[in-house]
């Protein structure tokens, strides 16, 4: 809403995409009334926000520039037709800027994350543009001062350097992106992928969600979307997180209204009060929350089992979860339906915390610490399987005290019980709050002693939990520190199918730190991503292109995979692989060859320039880029066929 209110102030101020005449003092003053509409943006996407703010502080050290030629003789701003084009291109490159600062602040998170090279390419040529531009302009014919044209030229330095800037993507994010993707088996881990998701694209609230479908089906109407996998991709993705914040419900995304909005219709007729604020339908089981709103049992429940401690409609932080029936309202919705011959709907049985669950998790971690071995093995595989079930379980299970004794439960004798433990502490760190506890608890160094000595389930498992806790930062630093990275490199290289994937997004996870990035390529890990690219029945190229990417920025493994027989894999995945193979591939093939020349002579020698020529014909969009950005570069060779 505030970026609609904005776009309308500057609609009303005359500025306007399509006007390219006038005189030059309005094509001055529609320059100005651009840069403050910009200036009043907010709330850009979180993928790019930095990148706009940027932008815009540089557009206002134009301000002065542009103040002095409204000052200008009217007339010599009108005859001269050198000027008139020199200010209207200015103009062009002002509105392309708005344009993408619009994209930026109301356009579809998901999208934007998903092409933020893209975005990122669009605003290197607003960068151009801009540059460009200023540089036609006829400083001395329009007698700018010396202040002035320094700080000009300062504007174009700044943007000089951030088109030579390195690339900033969120490799973190693109990560999570490409696991959620690929996923073909529901681990545990794909829970706390989606929440880190929704934290990072800020879709964790009713209210986000609902914008977020909004700008997606704009996108669609407007074909800003061509290829009908991305919107699959976009519309997954927005129903897995709708599903984490307890909506579920179809998204239409190409018609004007879904059946369910239709359903919906009906409750116009019925009193305001009366429909839940999550899903606007008419209460069966009304409760009040700590903040004092009122929602639908079952509704609410769902939004606080999915790890949410915030009232929906409010967005207050709620002093605890307690829900209290509203007998008042209800009273008061049943003598409106028989009233008005308005059926209830039926209701499936409300999820609750109910005191049968709360007495049996009470139980169940008190004989945690039985002397009794049978009670011990019963009690914690129980608790593992009820910490898998659902958030709300984890919570409970946490605040019962169950976390210390299972940590305590790591280390005792028994392999099935030391495997029970660790896979529940993995289920529970699925929760933010739980990755702090357990490791609090001093849970890493014996998760990683059962990643060296545990059966196969039970390391498989481990690295799962290591990459769970991972998440956190303060973590990824602790797990290095312990030592952890070496066992993972060992999993990766001779764990089973699965253990190697879960070793793998580790250890992706954990390379995410510079310090472990070294301890990971002393610990061995390129010449075992090598054998993992080799081997085509694991599926695990794309996880392993992707952490060779993240050491290809790392000096030392820079110069390891130099070493190895590399480049001639590369080339033979851009030539035969998929094409997400072939993305991650020229990825890599790039952020090496920009700091080796020898690698791209030897990637030449193998012929890559005509495979990578039709990647930019059929590739993806990504690798349509990195193809493009590795053929230019390799246009400064004099070794091209």
């Amino acid at each position: 809403m505030e970026w609609q209110k904005v776009m309308e102030r500057g609609e009303r101020a005359g500025v306007s995409s399509s006007s390219d005449g006038g005189d030059g003092v309005d094509v001055v003053k529609e320059m100005v009334d651009v840069i403050e509409t910009v200036g009043l943006y907010v709330g850009y996407r979180r993928t790019q926000r930095k990148e706009c703010l940027n932008l815009v502080r540089r557009l206002k050290l134009l301000v002065p520039l542009l103040e002095e030629i409204k000052e200008i003789d009217h007339h010599k701003l009108s005859s001269s037709e050198g000027l008139k084009t020199s200010l209207v291109n200015l103009k062009k490159a002002l509105l392309g800027a708005k344009k993408l600062l619009k994209k930026c602040g109301c356009g579809s998170k998901i999208y934007l994350a998903m092409e933020s090279e893209a975005v990122m390419s669009s605003f290197h040529a607003v960068y151009d543009h801009l540059n460009q531009a200023l540089d036609d302009l006829q400083y001395d014919e329009l007698g700018i001062s010396v202040e002035v044209k320094e700080q000009v030229e300062l504007t174009r330095m700044q943007l000089k350097r951030a088109k030579r800037r390195t690339d900033t993507q969120d490799i973190e994010l693109a990560m999570d992106m490409m696991v959620v993707f690929s996923k073909k088996d529901d681990r545990n881990a794909d829970s706390a992928i989606l929440e880190r998701l929704a934290s990072k694209l800020e879709l964790h609230t009713i209210s986000d969600l609902k914008a977020e479908e909004v700008a997606v089906r704009k996108l669609v109407k407007q074909r800003g979307v061509q290829n009908a996998e991305s919107i699959q991709q976009i519309k997954d993705f927005l129903g897995k997180f709708r599903h984490i914040a307890g909506v579920d419900e179809t998204i239409v995304l190409d018609g004007p209204i879904s059946s369910k909005s239709l359903q919906k219709c009906q409750s116009l007729l019925i009193p305001h009060e009366f429909l839940c604020p999550i899903t606007l339908e008419i209460m069966v089981d009304p409760v009040i929350v700590a903040s004092g709103q009122t929602y639908e049992r079952e509704s609410i429940q769902k939004w606080l089992n999915s790890n949410h401690r915030t009232c929906p409609k409010t967005g207050q932080i709620l002093d605890h979860l307690s829900l209290a029936p509203n007998f008042a309202l209800r009273n008061l919705i049943l003598q409106w339906c028989e009233k008005n011959k308005y059926e209830l709907p039926k209701k499936d049985s409300c999820l609750r915390f109910s005191a049968e669950l709360i007495e049996e998790i009470s139980f169940l971690v008190q004989n945690l610490s039985s002397h009794e071995f049978e009670v011990r093995r019963e009690a914690v595989m129980n608790i593992r399987m009820l910490a898998k079930e659902n958030p709300g379980n984890r919570i409970l299970i946490a605040n019962y005290g169950g976390i210390p004794p299972l940590v305590q439960l790591l280390s005792y004798q028994d392999s099935k019980i030391q495997e029970h433990a660790v896979t529940a502490l993995l289920n529970l760190s699925i929760d933010e709050t739980n990755k702090r506890l357990v490791a609090r608890e001093g849970a890493i160094p014996a998760i990683i002693e059962i990643l060296q000595n545990g059966t196969d389930e039970a390391r498989e498992n481990s690295a799962a939990a290591l990459f769970s806790l991972s998440m956190l930062d303060e973590n990824k630093v602790l797990i290095g520190a312990l030592k952890g990275i070496r066992p993972l490199v060992y999993l990766l290289q001779n764990g089973t199918v699965r253990g190697k994937k879960d070793a793998a997004t580790a250890l992706f996870n954990l390379s995410l730190n510079q310090t472990n990035k070294s301890r990971a390529i002393k610990a061995g890990i390129i010449p075992a991503l090598l054998c993992l690219l080799e081997e085509n029945n694991l599926g695990m190229i794309d996880e392993a292109l992707s952490i060779l990417l993240l050491l290809a920025s790392h000096p030392e493994g820079r110069n390891e995979i130099g070493r190895l027989s590399f480049i001639e894999t590369v080339v033979g995945i851009i030539r035969n692989g998929t094409p997400k193979n072939k993305e991650c591939a020229a990825s890599v093939l790039l952020e090496l060859g920009l700091n080796n020349s020898s690698i791209i002579l030897a990637a030449l020698q193998y012929g890559v320039y005509e495979h990578l020529a039709e990647l930019t014909k059929n590739g993806t969009n990504r690798a349509q880029r990195k193809a493009n950005s590795l053929l230019q570069h390799m246009s400064k060779y004099e070794h091209l066929p």
